[in-house]
C-alpha cells in the first residue's frame, strides 16, 4: 500500500465528515468509515503514520485526531 495513497484517500474521507454538525461525529464517522470500508493492511500502514511525527502531520487533523482517539477499534486483530 503506498502510504501517501493512503494519506490522500483518509484526507478526502475527513473533508466528507468535517461537514457534519459536530466535531465528535465527524471524529466518529472518520473512524467508522475507515473501519469497516479499509482492509487490515491499509489500516496498519495509516495507523503507523502516527508513530512518525513528520509523516503524520501530512494527515489533516480531523484525520489524525480520530486516528488517535480511535486507535484501539481501527487496529486490526493481528
Amino acid at each position: 500500500m503506498n502510504e501517501q495513497n493512503l494519506i490522500q484517500m483518509a484526507n478526502q474521507i475527513g473533508q466528507f465528515f468535517d461537514s457534519m454538525p459536530t466535531r465528535d461525529e465527524a471524529l466518529a464517522g472518520i473512524a467508522d468509515h475507515i473501519r469497516r470500508f479499509w482492509e487490515p493492511r491499509m489500516r496498519r500502514t495509516l495507523l503507523a503514520t502516527l508513530d512518525t511525527p513528520e509523516r503524520a502531520a501530512a494527515l489533516s487533523s480531523s484525520v489524525r485526531q480520530a486516528l488517535l482517539q480511535y486507535r484501539n477499534e481501527l487496529t486490526p486483530a493481528a
